[in-house]
């Protein structure tokens, strides 16, 4: 009887050794070099060219000299040996970009600002309170998004001007939430409702309120949901250019999009190198916000509590 128990552990170690056998070699098959080359670094490749492409043509601009970058048959496109930061020196202080960049930053702010609050109020209130037609409600809201800018800011280039809000940033901090609030609160929807309902049930029974429950409970532990939904509005009023182009009107005014489009180009003649240079310095606080809350970013795609 002692025996038996021993002849088959030798028995299964023996059947169980080819098949960890052929486990590796089909492991080290697919993570051959040739394959991998193939698969993975070949595409990589092409994805990163492809998206940093842009911007290294961009940066190349701004420090080409204007020389070169009028003649492109004599002068290499693709690299330079005199750069040169002119471009530079002449949208930093020869220039209102400064102050565009004061009102871009303001404007994006307030807005994403205010965005949040409504939505945080709205994905709330059509989670969590029980009403019927509650889901109808969300639905609409996201639908409110679909609608393009193109088509509202007619309508709301005729309230901005009757209210006396024409050529002041206030016009976009009030009609920017019309296009970051639909989102916002769909996004936020779906963050909530991975909220364990039993936390705010354990709140109720100890006479916590709803107000109590939404800021201490609800709203801590929906942060990198609320990071991912201010990151997706700041960006949306740092790019938008209809509303701004439509609203404002005097250069001192102006945002960073459509100021260097304006600004910049005289007629048929476009200073690219100015161009450029704006385009890259505006695109900087963008790239600052990813890197820091990159992480806050995927986390909400995760849900907010693991049961």
């Amino acid at each position: 009887m002692t025996d038996l128990p021993a002849s088959k552990v030798d028995l299964k170690s023996v059947l169980s050794t080819p098949a960890r056998a052929d486990n590796s070699e089909g492991m080290s098959y697919l993570q051959s070099v040739p394959r991998r080359m193939v698969t993975l670094y070949l595409p990589l490749t092409i994805i990163v060219v492809v998206l940093l492409f842009p911007f290294y043509w961009m940066a190349l601009t701004s420090v080409k000299p204007d020389e070169q970058l009028l003649d492109l048959d004599k002068f290499n496109p693709f690299w330079t040996w005199n750069p040169t930061f002119k471009h530079f020196y002449k949208l930093l202080f020869e220039s209102y970009y400064p102050h565009w960049l004061w009102n871009t930053m303001y404007v994006a702010i307030c807005a994403t600002v205010l965005s949040i609050v409504a939505s945080v109020f709205a994905a709330y209130a059509i989670v969590r309170l029980r009403y019927k037609g509650a889901n109808l409600v969300g639905g609409l809201i996201f639908l409110a998004y679909l609608v393009p800018p193109s088509i509202l800011f007619i309508p709301l280039a005729t309230v901005v001007y009757q209210y006396g809000l024409f050529d002041s940033p206030l016009a976009l901090i009030l009609t920017y939430p019309t296009i970051l609030i639909p989102f916002s609160t769909w996004l936020l929807m779906g963050y909530f409702k991975t909220i364990p309902f039993e936390l705010e049930e354990c709140a109720l029974i100890d006479g916590a309120s709803r107000w109590q429950i939404l800021i201490k409970i609800v709203v801590p532990l929906a942060i990198p949901g609320l990071i991912s939904a201010f990151i997706f509005c700041f960006t949306l009023c740092w790019n938008e250019f209809i509303y701004a182009l439509t609203f404002l009107q005097s250069t001192s005014n102006k945002t960073v999009p459509v100021a260097i489009v304006n600004e910049f180009v005289d007629g048929d003649i476009y200073r690219w190198g100015s161009l450029m240079a704006g385009a890259l310095a505006g695109s900087l606080p963008l790239v600052i916000l990813y890197a820091f809350f990159v992480e806050h970013y995927v986390s909400a795609m995760t849900g907010a509590v693991k049961e």
